[in-house]
């Protein structure tokens, strides 16, 4: 028979090394990235931008230039992206367990809360670099921005109310845009401010309805959890609040009819959510939260087809 040779000897050293863990290529972060940022998912860019535009052109009575366009256009997809990362931060331990969240590039691993935390530094610090371009009272109005921007995502933790955080660092850009374009915030600002933060409010609710189980189950918070069996009843009346809002702003701004037809239009869309989550459904209640992005472009469409009728 033919002995076997014996096996090599293996050093303490060497047996203790764990596995080496291959990184990722360049490519592959980016695309790691892009998904952090949400980048692939344009919806919440889009909601966080609805209200920006309103304002732009409120304030401008018409368009605004193209400068500030550029300004604020950049900003709401820097700060977005920023809100995307600080937020996968705080609900790192937390989107793992939740089936619509632990394919997140954080949640699994594939990114580091490190990384995380420095992209949200670099892109707040970027759209700091926008609004120096602006005024001194838009620049002061940033860091409010920003500071909402960070907290929002821990508020879940604290309150069941991260929905109004939400709303109003949503709807930040709106006297951000009256500051730089006319150097002042009116009391009709406010009431602009107050219908976006009440919209804002209505979406992510339907947002929260989508993981409320595992929400109940995880101790997260939520408008949504709070409200309970009067979600329907609650979410339909800050809808009709909004409209209320919107209508009253409208006189405040002087518009004309065209206006009001863009907020009717954003009122039966409303119906039409309503109608969506009267199963609660996770699926129906989604689709609502995405209907909202008509909601935004009809108010901005009536908005601007005012002005071009008034340019007439």
């Amino acid at each position: 028979m033919t002995a076997k040779p014996s096996p090599q000897p293996t050093s303490a050293k060497t047996a203790r090394r764990p596995p080496t863990r291959r990184r990722k290529p360049p490519l592959g972060r980016i695309v790691l990235y892009w998904r952090l940022l949400r980048f692939d998912r344009p919806i919440g860019t889009l909601l966080l931008l609805w209200p920006t535009l309103w304002a732009l052109w409120l304030a401008a009575e018409g368009p605004p230039t193209w400068q500030l366009l550029g300004i604020f256009v950049a900003g709401v997809v820097l700060m977005r992206a920023a809100g995307c990362a600080i937020n996968d931060y705080a609900d790192r331990d937390i989107d793992g367990r939740v089936k619509r969240t632990r394919n997140r590039p954080l949640a699994s691993g594939q990114v580091s809360a490190r990384e995380a935390l420095v992209l949200f530094v670099v892109l707040s610090l970027i759209a700091f670099g926008l609004v120096l371009m602006t005024n001194p009272l838009t620049v002061l109005l940033s860091f409010g921005g920003v500071a909402l921007a960070f907290c929002y995502p821990f508020m879940k933790r604290y309150t069941h109310l991260p929905q109004v955080v939400l709303g109003a660092a949503f709807s930040w850009g709106i006297p951000m845009a009256f500051a730089a374009t006319t150097g002042a915030i009116g009391a009709d600002v406010w009431l602009l401010y107050t219908a976006a933060v009440l919209w804002t409010m209505v979406y992510d609710t339907f947002y929260a309805m989508v993981d409320r189980d595992d929400d109940i189950e995880l101790g997260v918070k939520s408008t949504a959890i709070l409200f309970g069996e009067q979600d329907r009843l609650i979410t339909a009346c800050l809808q009709i609040l909004v409209v209320m809002a919107l209508l009253m702003a409208g006189g405040k701004f002087a518009a004309g009819s065209l206006y009001y037809a863009g907020v009717a239009a954003a009122a039966g869309l409303f119906v039409y959510q309503q109608y969506l989550i009267r199963h609660r459904q996770r699926d129906a209640c989604f689709r609502a939260f995405l209907n909202n992005n008509y909601v935004g472009l009809s108010i901005f469409a009536g908005i601007v087809a005012d002005y071009v009728t008034k340019s007439l």
